[in-house]
């Protein structure tokens, strides 16, 4: 049995993330209230099968770089009026994240 490739990991703890927006059909991972949204990476989950593969039954492939991602939760709604250090934290995969816009 053949190991899968492994995308390789563009992001380490600390690192600020911007989610994309890529606008794909079916099942995704990525909840739209955070893309666009900038957040840090506060750990690093590991390799994994893209889920958006797995729920159409494709069961190979590549694995990709899943990481925890902290938002503010005053950036991701407006008008939010609990403490300032709310955070939302949730996984996001490697290929929806890019580095901030200047």
């Amino acid at each position: 049995m053949t190991k899968p490739d492994r995308i390789p990991a563009r992001f380490q703890i600390g690192d600020r993330v911007q989610v994309l927006d890529l606008k794909l059909d079916g099942h995704i991972r990525t909840p739209s209230y955070i893309r666009g949204k900038t957040g840090t990476v506060i750990q690093f989950c590991g390799f994994f099968l893209n889920p958006e593969d797995l729920s159409v039954g494709k069961t190979a492939g590549p694995v990709y770089p899943l990481y925890r991602v902290s938002f503010a939760m005053n950036d991701l709604w407006s008008g939010y009026e609990r403490p300032e250090d709310d955070e939302l934290c949730i996984e996001v995969y490697d290929h929806w994240l890019d580095a901030p816009e200047a």
